[in-house]
């Protein structure tokens, strides 16, 4: 029989190394790497086509009812989930720490109960009675969930297993949870690994919607084995800063419904309340045009909505090096955006510092947003605000070519009910039913022309 290797496995990221070291090469986390118990090297084969249980197989058009999906309670929580929880299916949510995980959680609890279903809640982070006195502090004080502190999987499966299956069972967090079947502390890669396979196993032979509660690393993803993410049937984020009203609950990966949709909730004294326009919450407070300026028509799945981006250009004195600072944006996109302006349009940034901002604290990451930035910019470098009630949209190329977005005719419309009357955009992209005026620019020159000799 060969000799095993011995093999080191990142307690922070999962990832597996020949050597111990001190610091791990992928997640560059110290003292992270554990020996792991490799698997035994046979040098017989083993023939696995005999002595198993034979498996039962079916079309697609097997005839069986399909899942019938159950609403939150909360209408955007159902849109990010694709309509609503589906009976035995897994999802993975994570946040940054304060920004309202257990909260919107329990509020969907308190609902799904309300609505005639069984929910439970376990938390392996606080007490029954902190549990309570949040639902006390929402208004959800007489909510029949079912309430639990433990931390022991084989403890939380037996007693689920002694009971009617529930419609929702939340596990707050699995980061907390253990098995004693597993070596190692609560958290690590095997016991994060092991507990969600009992759990989610669990949802598949009963029929209950299983939510896990996630922890996040410094970067802002899921802390554990990447595995994980894999296991689970939806992987949900919840974004949002402390300082800002408003949260996004963003859908990173659904089995049953659209990825990248988004629901829109916004802090309130009584936990989270539901936004259901959120253009007008990013747009509050803009009354008239200013310089620096533009409103951009984003797509988050399948929702359009409209924020705004503001630039502010400082020119400084000679020898003094330029600031960069970007907020809700990619700071490499921006790079890349000034030396087209600069080389293609014979703009002078060099010698300015550039700051720019998503308003609300909204995060952009479509290149659609490109147009409207560079508009921004032009606008508040010439200190002259872009056209009144306007958006602009378009993927800028280094060529300095504006090129065609998707869903254009969806966000143009979306402008229109808000009573925006002009659009900036690529050739060919006017909607055919709109009552908005599209003027086409398909070259960054031509915006710095209407920007400059705008009145």
């Amino acid at each position: 029989m060969a000799k095993p290797k011995k093999r080191y496995v990142c307690q922070a990221c999962g990832s597996v190394h020949t050597r111990w070291q001190g610091q791990c090469p992928d997640c560059a986390e110290w003292n992270t790497l554990v020996e792991d118990a490799p698997a035994t090297v046979f040098s017989q084969k083993h023939d696995l086509s005999s002595g198993g249980r034979a498996v039962v197989f079916a079309g697609l058009d097997a005839p069986g009812e399909l899942p019938v999906r159950r609403s939150t309670g909360l209408a955007e929580f159902d849109r990010a989930l694709g309509g609503g929880f589906v009976p035995g299916s897994a999802i993975l949510m994570g946040g940054d720490p304060g920004i309202g995980k257990s909260t919107l959680l329990l509020q969907a609890a308190a609902k799904v109960a309300k609505g005639g279903g069984r929910a439970i809640y376990v938390s392996g982070e606080e007490a029954a009675g902190q549990v309570r006195l949040r639902a006390a502090r929402l208004g959800l004080g007489d909510a029949p969930v079912q309430l639990a502190a433990a931390t022991s999987v084989r403890d939380i499966l037996t007693s689920l297993h002694a009971m009617e299956p529930p419609a929702l069972l939340v596990i707050d967090s699995i980061q907390t949870m253990y098995s004693d079947t597993i070596e190692g502390a609560p958290g690590t890669v095997s016991q994060v690994r092991g507990c969600a396979f009992e759990l989610i196993r669990y949802a598949k032979d009963s029929g209950a919607a299983l939510v896990l509660v996630g922890h996040v690393t410094k970067d802002g993803s899921i802390a554990g084995p990447r595995v994980l993410e894999h296991m689970v049937d939806v992987v949900m984020s919840f974004e949002g800063e402390r300082t800002h009203q408003y949260r996004i609950l963003r859908s990173l990966k659904n089995r049953f419904g659209a990825v990248d949709e988004i629901g829109v909730f916004q802090m309130a004294g009584e936990g989270l309340e539901e936004v259901a326009n959120p253009s007008l919450l990013f747009l509050s407070g803009r009354d008239e045009p200013l310089a620096g300026s533009a409103v951009f028509p984003a797509m988050e799945g399948t929702r359009p909505m409209l924020v705004e981006i503001q630039a502010l250009i400082v020119r400084l004195q000679s020898g003094a090096t330029p600031r960069r600072a970007v907020v809700g944006w990619d700071n490499g996109r921006l790079a890349m955006l000034l030396a087209v302006l600069e080389a293609r349009c014979g703009l002078n940034f060099s010698a300015a510092e550039v700051y720019l901002n998503v308003a609300g604290g909204y995060r952009l990451t479509d290149p659609a947003a490109d147009l409207a930035v560079a508009a921004a910019l032009v606008s508040a470098l010439a200190d002259k605000p872009l056209p009144h009630r306007s958006v602009w949209l378009g993927e800028v190329s280094l060529a300095g070519e504006v090129r065609p977005v998707a869903h254009g005719g969806l966000r143009l419309r979306e402008a229109g009910k808000l009573g925006f009357a002009l659009a900036f955009g690529p050739e060919g992209g006017a909607p055919a039913k709109s009552s908005i005026d599209y003027r086409p620019v398909d070259r960054l020159p031509k915006l710095v022309d209407r920007v400059m000799a705008a009145a």
